[in-house]
């Protein structure tokens, strides 16, 4: 497991002084999601190097990933096994095309997620960063309905605060005003409905579900489908629902005959207890219920080892820690329903959607070694583990009235700081003092959240929780 004693010796012979890194860092690279102006004020930490769950600055100063670099990051930085297929893969073949080619890692791969949904969406479409997965998504539903002769169903629908890329389509799908604002006069207009936030109280979930059929009913025959990211909207704030909820939306979109998409660019991969978080939903589901029958194309089928049907959704997108952290791959697994719709000796009713480097070779090595991880390892059972570590440690927060809403959904963990009392520039204060705790941390607002590498042990947990805390009493000191 991870070793929290101080790296006294680091080697950074030849490299260049991180402050003169900064000054060239802030002249030619536009860093993202970034005001440039505030970067001048507030540099980019230089980081040398990567071990576990630690990053090493150029002066020999560590700090622990605590949001795994923007969510990628399952089994820490440098990882033997992921970094020897890559290695492997190199010596054979980096790149060819998937148009006209086809290569083992990216048969294998798409073989892979099939069989961890029991078939149930069998086809995999490949690109290289989540946001290109949403757009093919949605591409691929209007234009399966197209095939079909439904072309009034052309309308999107997507949860309140919801984050799904900056891509221009899957902009028009997210609700979150600083992302969104700027470039609403380029956007498709997408209908939002409530979300279930179980921090609005037990009610939230029932009326968020009232909201969606209030809307599927009104423009019933001209949505083509409901985007949703499963148990945790990560861009609102971790904003965190039940799984009872997927499970009624999934019944919903039959109803009504609408294609499902579930976004888990950030929450699949085991971040949330299960490899999908829609997992959570189907394990929990009886028998369908009345309206259940599917007439959207729902992906309806029997768990491997399981005793009834239950209902996956149409499509499921991939990014982030499928290639643990490694290389740029995304994906999205859909159903043959929808894969048939395209089926045809009509070049224009095909899916004619490319990236250059679509289905790259040495990305999809790394994710079948993540894969192969989550097979052989007892990931899940071990991340099981971890979550009640972090659960225990971070139990006292609960008590401390400087805070709220505590939540946890496996391997994340957040609470939001009471609003009155955060601030100006909470999240970059918060940030700033983090690192004189040895922690690498980038609130959402006023939330303060945790989704580590999968390297925590009991003394980590620990550690971590201490060190939020330390930083805690250090920011709202000062703006007191």
């Amino acid at each position: 497991m991870t070793n929290i004693a101080h790296n006294t010796d680091p080697s950074h012979a030849g490299l260049p002084h991180p402050h003169d890194l900064q000054r060239r860092s802030l002249a030619a690279v536009w860093h993202p999601c970034t005001q440039m102006a505030r970067a001048a004020v507030v540099p980019p930490l230089p980081i040398a190097r990567g071990d576990g769950p630690w990053l090493i600055d150029y002066e020999g100063r560590r700090y622990f990933d605590a949001n795994s670099s923007w969510w990628v990051n399952l089994f820490g930085h440098s990882d033997d096994g992921i970094k020897s297929a890559i290695h492997q893969q190199l010596d054979t073949l980096a790149h060819v095309m998937l148009a006209g080619c086809t290569h083992a890692p990216a048969v294998e791969l798409a073989e892979k997620l099939s069989a961890l949904t029991g078939g149930a969406l069998g086809h995999t479409f490949f690109a290289s960063d989540g946001a290109s997965a949403v757009e093919i998504a949605l591409k691929m539903s209007f234009h399966s309905w197209r095939n079909r002769g439904q072309e009034a169903k052309r309308e999107f629908v997507c949860l309140r605060h919801g984050y799904h890329g900056e891509t221009i389509g899957a902009l028009a799908v997210t609700d979150v005003a600083v992302f969104r604002d700027a470039y609403a006069p380029l956007l498709m207009q997408a209908h939002v409905v409530a979300s279930p936030d179980s921090r609005q109280g037990p009610d939230s979930e029932a009326l968020a579900l009232a909201d969606l059929r209030k809307l599927l009913e009104a423009r019933q025959g001209h949505i083509a489908a409901l985007i949703i990211e499963p148990l945790v909207q990560c861009a609102a704030g971790m904003v965190m629902h039940a799984p009872s909820y997927l499970h009624a939306v999934r019944a919903l979109c039959d109803t009504f005959g609408v294609h499902l998409i579930a976004d888990e660019i950030a929450v699949g991969c085991g971040r949330t207890g299960t490899f999908f978080a829609f997992e959570q939903a189907l394990a929990s589901a009886g028998p369908p219920q009345a309206g259940e029958t599917p007439s959207g194309g729902g992906a309806h089928t029997r768990a491997p080892g399981g005793t009834h049907p239950f209902g996956w959704p149409d499509f499921i997108t991939l990014s982030k820690g499928i290639s643990g952290g490694m290389l740029p791959l995304s994906l999205v697994l859909t159903t043959e329903a929808v894969y048939q719709c395209f089926w045809s000796d009509d070049v224009a009713r095909g899916f004619l959607h490319s990236h250059s480097y679509t289905g790259n070779a040495l990305a999809c090595a790394a994710a079948n070694a993540v894969l192969d991880r989550f097979a052989s390892g007892n990931v899940l059972e071990h991340n099981r583990q971890q979550s009640a570590w972090l659960q225990q440690a971070f139990a006292p927060l609960q008590a401390d009235t400087r805070v709220q809403h505590l939540r946890q959904r496996g391997m994340i963990l957040a609470f939001d700081v009471r609003p009155e009392l955060a601030g100006q520039r909470f999240a970059e204060r918060f940030h700033l003092a983090a690192r004189q705790h040895e922690l690498l941390i980038r609130p959402i607002g006023n939330t303060v959240y945790l989704m580590p590498p999968y390297l925590v042990d009991e003394p980590t947990a620990q550690f971590l929780a201490q060190a939020v805390t330390q930083t805690l009493n250090d920011v709202l000191h000062h703006a007191a």
